[in-house]
């Protein structure tokens, strides 16, 4: 027997893990989900498993620093400069790797400081963003973040409203806490940004989430 957080680790959301509207990715009922994911839960996810091309985007090293600072944000634009800086293009239908250095930061800081006041960095909601992911047919974004965008989106006051707009609406599916440190270090030392991916969260029924241990071949 296992008890454990199922979403406390490097971890898949399922694509019913949120909704508004009282709906559910691909239209299903958002009353699917009481005592369990009947619909849209983890496990299709771990039965096929992720595998296709990577890209590590570096937001960090690209703005010079070690980790993003608590807020602070980035949008598919500076995504866009950031794989330019890196020699790398962002191709469609590559799983998207962004590091932030939040959660690597964990384990050099005080706990009480990494959770005071806590707002962490990432993506922030647009229309032009949702547009880019939607056009570019992204299928899994992979951050070191919990959230995997800006816990509180700084122009209209929403918390996490890309889920609901990448996830919900188009299908994308959401990976995070990844510890990216490692992974950005070798890219960076043999400027090799790109991989195969491959990843499968653990089979939990009717899960909403699930932890993984992501693989890559470079």
């Amino acid at each position: 027997m296992m008890i454990m957080y199922l979403q406390g680790s490097t971890q898949y959301d399922a694509l019913g893990h949120v909704w508004y509207g009282d709906q559910l990715w691909n239209g299903y009922d958002a009353k699917s989900t009481i005592g369990g994911l009947e619909k849209a839960s983890v496990l299709p996810i771990a039965e096929r498993g992720v595998v296709g091309r990577g890209v590590l985007i570096d937001m960090a090293r690209h703005r010079g620093k070690d980790v993003l600072a608590p807020g602070e944000t980035f949008t598919h634009l500076d995504l866009l400069a950031a794989a330019e800086m890196q020699g790398v293009r962002i191709e469609k239908h590559d799983i998207l790797v962004i590091r932030t250095g939040w959660i690597g930061s964990f384990y050099k800081r005080d706990q009480a400081e990494f959770y005071r006041e806590f707002v962490e960095p990432g993506l922030t909601y647009s229309p032009e963003l949702v547009e880019w992911f939607h056009r570019m047919e992204i299928p899994n974004l992979v951050t070191d973040t919990i959230a995997n965008e800006v816990t509180v989106d700084p122009v209209s006051g929403v918390a996490l409203p890309l889920h609901n707009a990448l996830m919900r609406n188009l299908g994308i599916t959401l990976t995070e806490i990844a510890q990216l440190d490692p992974l950005a270090a070798d890219c960076a030392h043999d400027q090799q940004w790109t991989f195969l991916y491959t990843a499968a969260p653990l089979k939990v029924v009717n899960g909403s989430g699930a932890p993984v241990n992501p693989v890559v071949i470079k």
